[in-house]
């Protein structure tokens, strides 16, 4: 309490001058400040296919609790030059979280082949040779129990590794649940637009586009993402990656992100009452990406909004439950999630095989409490500062005071 009564006083203090009084010096320089400081975002780190951030989660993975702007931008197309057919999309439908679907494309089989699958099985049972895993969160409620490490690679975005489970609820259920663009933004206010660009329906695999809205200090993305599920004795490897699709032209805005990978492994699970029967279902997420800011930035928006957003999950799952029990007809991509590549547990562990990688470790102890710390003191001063210098515009006060009480909470909130 000590602490915070100087600081609030000082906050207090710095919003009433910098309201009362702003010249227009002041007013010139910060405009000619944001200008080169979102430039400075959007440049710092090309986007490219060996160096593309993450999330937040969600795979996950990951989102922030920042109330995002909205923005309106031009029309979309998508064109499938195979077909002769477009998909259009005006910006009314795109800031109401529309799902289009285009001319189906069966040549898509190899967007995500078996090295995907091998690999993922790697981070599943922690052989892929990767860095000590560090552990970020542990949080539950009553039908939800999650957790969360990260790692740093020598090059690359950070990476995240969740394992959350599910009470009453079946793996299958929640596969299709992951995999449902159309009901997605009932529970995922992040995603602004999708569509299916194409899909098989012999192995199941899809490419579809999404456009993901992100907080004040990042512009939309875009995604074209790959996605197949395999299907083992009940359980689901559902790879997710950034794939090249020639039939999506490249645009300015959203920036496209190109390195992007989000894949869970789904299986029943004993539940944590301990009645003996495998009534809830566990999903072991793995994620990283590269948005295009710099990566440090973008671990403070996940750490900060990582519970916020998870959260949210439980809740939509349980309302998907209650769709599907009402014998409502499936979306298209909820029936393609049904269409797996069954395979065997001998075959999966014959294409391991040949591989001799070391054990990636998971620390059982939390983040550095002095980094944050600093973050912490980062994000206070962040927000004195904008007090201070902004008077109308995108942010308002509203969100300003809204803004530090949410990140206040969270930093009082053990991890």
């Amino acid at each position: 309490m000590l602490y915070l009564v100087p600081f609030w006083i000082a906050f207090l203090v710095g919003i009433l001058v910098g309201w009362a009084w702003k010249p227009k010096w002041a007013e010139l320089l910060i405009q000619k400040l944001s200008s080169v400081v979102s430039k400075s975002l959007e440049l710092s780190l090309p986007s490219s296919s060996s160096m593309s951030p993450m999330f937040c989660l969600k795979n996950s993975g990951y989102s922030s609790c920042l109330n995002s702007l909205n923005m309106q931008p031009e029309a979309w197309v998508t064109d499938n030059g195979e077909q002769g057919k477009t998909l259009s999309v005006s910006p009314s439908e795109y800031d109401n979280s529309s799902t289009s679907r285009s001319v189906v494309n069966e040549g898509c089989s190899s967007a995500i082949t078996e090295e995907d699958l091998k690999h993922l099985c790697q981070l599943v049972e922690m052989r892929d040779g990767g860095p000590t895993w560090m552990h970020m969160m542990d949080r539950s409620t009553p039908n939800m129990s999650y957790q969360a490490w990260r790692r740093d690679p020598k090059t690359g975005p950070p990476q995240y590794r969740s394992r959350t489970v599910f009470e009453n609820a079946t793996a299958r259920i929640v596969r299709d649940f992951f995999w449902d663009d159309e009901f997605r933004p009932k529970w995922d206010d992040m995603l602004a637009y999708s569509a299916t660009i194409e899909e098989c329906s012999t192995t199941g695999t899809m490419v579809v586009q999404w456009i993901r809205k992100f907080p004040f200090f990042c512009s939309d993305r875009e995604y074209i993402i790959g996605r197949r599920i395999w299907e083992v004795d009940g359980s689901y490897y559902c790879v997710t990656k950034g794939v090249t699709c020639a039939s999506v032209p490249r645009r300015s805005k959203p920036r496209r992100v190109d390195l992007y990978y989000s894949s869970w492994y789904i299986r029943a699970v004993e539940s944590r009452r301990g009645n003996g029967q495998l009534t809830a279902c566990e999903v072991l997420l793995f994620h990283h990406e590269d948005m295009g800011i710099p990566w440090e930035i973008a671990k403070l928006g996940v750490r900060q909004g990582m519970w916020g957003t998870v959260k949210k999950i439980e809740p939509g799952l349980c309302a998907y439950q209650k769709e599907r029990e009402s014998l409502a007809s499936l979306s298209q991509s909820a029936y393609m999630a049904q269409v797996n590549t069954k395979i065997s547990m001998e075959y999966l562990i014959s294409l391991e095989s040949n591989e001799d990688l070391s054990r990636s470790d998971v620390d059982s102890t939390s983040e550095n409490p002095l980094a944050q710390n600093i973050s912490r003191a980062l994000i206070y001063g962040g927000l004195i500062v904008l007090a201070c210098s902004l008077d109308h515009g995108a942010l308002s006060k509203t969100f300003i005071f809204g803004m530090g009480r949410k990140l206040t909470d969270r930093g009082n909130r053990p991890s």
